[in-house]
């Protein structure tokens, strides 16, 4: 089997890249882990996470596309209350996170639909539950990759390779050369960089999980094995893991949330990442409100699963932890109203198509990172340290995200820090050695800060679009990506094609006021 090229990771980068490349033409391979594409925001379970200004502008036309869509799927459903069929701007599951809060399987149908004209075509092929193994390199140039298939082996050949996994994957495969956790402060000269680089402390993954409330539920939830351990871990800011204590937003600082009602930082976090609010729907359409548990309090902060020979127990650990976070909260959390646990509350299993109630696959948040040719610097984008927002030249895509650093395994770092709106440099997405590959997810070139915000739903879309586009230019001009990063003529050329094709590559002058 030979391919233009093989994508591998069926993440929002991945499905993106696949998109564009089988739009243009070029015969595409998208090998996914999991049984569902979408990444985060369907086998992950994570409602997007957005900026203030995405209703408007800041994301690319196949971005705004899928929002609309999502949207107008909604407006069509017989069942809907009326003030919301016509309304421009409404949030489906009411979940504060976002504007547009919705089931993960919506978003798995639109990507299935959206790719399934290029399959009939025969333009692009999908292997879902599938694993590369192997890959097959001369010098700096890969040829081909092994990967098992329901129980067979199977080798495909391509001219080019995107790495669309979430844990970048393919880049120990092919010796690709790239940084895992923190960097030291004398490697990046970023402020917040620590003294010493440390490869395993990284932002936690946390194994989402469906919970649904409902006043009449009968539903009990069992006690989780490692419940007790979980129970008794405290925190640095010394409260406990199993709490409504969460980290500030400086180190050592927290911050005392509820389950339904807002407090002085927030609404309730049962209504965080809220997905069906049966409100909006007439009369029993949805028995039962339904929210996606994605928390501080299950952030799995005891170990890595990238560069470590515990990982599987470590993803193991992490549902146990999410499974004990539902237990608590059925049994033992301190009401609102001042009672203990809220018996209300339920697994859902359907919403994330396991049987369990927990998603397909642990949230990553932070990825191998390539050693790219640009490599993105906190005091480069930070309000706190840059004077303006920087402008690439070599800009492919927008984002706006604040650098929000999860607490880190090793050194129990956090960090949230305000960022101008930023754009996606080219550099960014090439290896400095690897010929034919390309990032197209979180692996881009950031640094362990940088990452805290290169890594939501819009920014990873974009960069798995322009990823897909980069390397059908490429195939077109017949120049590998660093031919064309040398030559400011081709960069604009290629910017051309990504404006004609809807990719917003600068922001309005008025959204970088400091």
């Amino acid at each position: 089997m030979i391919y233009d090229c093989i994508v591998y990771g069926g993440s929002l980068g991945g499905v993106l890249a696949s998109y564009t490349l089988a739009k243009s033409g070029k015969k595409t391979l998208l090998i996914e882990q999991t049984k569902w594409i979408g990444g985060q925001l369907t086998n992950q379970g994570v409602p997007l996470d957005e900026h203030p200004f995405i209703e408007e502008t800041g994301c690319s036309n196949t971005y705004r596309k899928f929002r609309d869509s999502i949207r107008t799927h909604y407006r069509n459903n017989p069942s809907i209350k009326e003030m919301y069929r016509n309304k421009k701007v409404f949030n489906p599951g009411g979940g504060w996170v976002t504007r547009l809060a919705f089931q993960p399987q919506e978003a798995l149908t639109y990507f299935e639909n959206l790719l399934k004209p290029f399959v009939e075509r025969g333009t692009l092929t999908i292997l879902t539950e599938t694993i590369v193994n192997k890959a097959i390199k001369n010098s700096n140039i890969i040829k081909g990759v092994h990967f098992n298939h329901q129980g067979e082996d199977f080798y495909a050949e391509a001219k080019y390779f995107i790495d669309a996994t979430d844990l970048g994957d393919l880049l120990p495969l092919t010796k690709t050369k790239y940084f895992t956790g923190a960097e030291s402060f004398s490697e990046t000269n970023e402020p917040s960089a620590p003294q010493e680089a440390d490869p395993l402390d990284m932002q936690p993954i946390t194994w989402v999980c469906a919970l649904g409330f409902s006043k009449n539920n009968k539903i009990k939830i069992d006690k989780p094995s490692q419940y007790d351990f979980f129970k008794n871990q405290i925190l640095p800011f010394n409260k406990p893991l199993l709490s409504w204590y969460v980290a500030g937003l400086d180190n050592k600082t927290y911050r005392k949330l509820s389950f339904l009602q807002p407090s002085e930082t927030a609404e309730g976090l049962f209504h965080y990442r809220k997905i069906i609010d049966k409100t909006k729907f007439e009369e029993g359409y949805f028995p039962y409100d339904v929210s996606l548990i994605n928390w501080p309090q299950n952030d799995y902060i005891f170990g890595n699963i990238i560069e470590v020979t515990n990982k599987e127990e470590n993803k193991k650990c992490a549902q146990e932890l999410t499974l004990s976070l539902a237990y608590w909260l059925q049994n033992e959390a301190p009401r609102d109203d001042g009672g203990i646990g809220y018996p209300e509350v339920f697994l859902v299993p359907e919403i994330l198509g396991t049987k369990s109630g927990l998603a397909l696959a642990p949230y990553i948040r932070e990825s191998r990172r390539i050693k790219a040719l640009y490599t993105i610097k906190e005091h480069e984008i930070a309000k706190k340290h840059a004077k303006k927002a920087p402008n690439y030249f070599d800009s492919v895509g927008v984002g706006l995200y604040p650098i929000d650093l999860h607490m880190t395994i090793n050194s129990k770092t956090h960090l949230y820090e305000d960022v101008y709106p930023f754009q996606i440099p080219l550099g960014a997405l090439i290896p400095v050695e690897t010929v034919n590959l390309i990032a197209g997810a979180k692996n881009i070139g950031t640094t362990h800060l940088t990452n805290g915000c290169y890594r939501l739903h819009p920014v990873e879309w974009n960069i798995g679009e322009s990823a897909g586009h980069f390397v059908s230019f490429c195939l077109d001009m017949n120049l590998t990506p660093k031919q064309i990063y040398q030559s400011e003529e081709l960069i604009k050329q290629f910017q051309e094609i990504l404006i004609l094709e809807g990719v917003q590559l600068k922001w309005d002058e008025k959204y970088l006021v400091k």
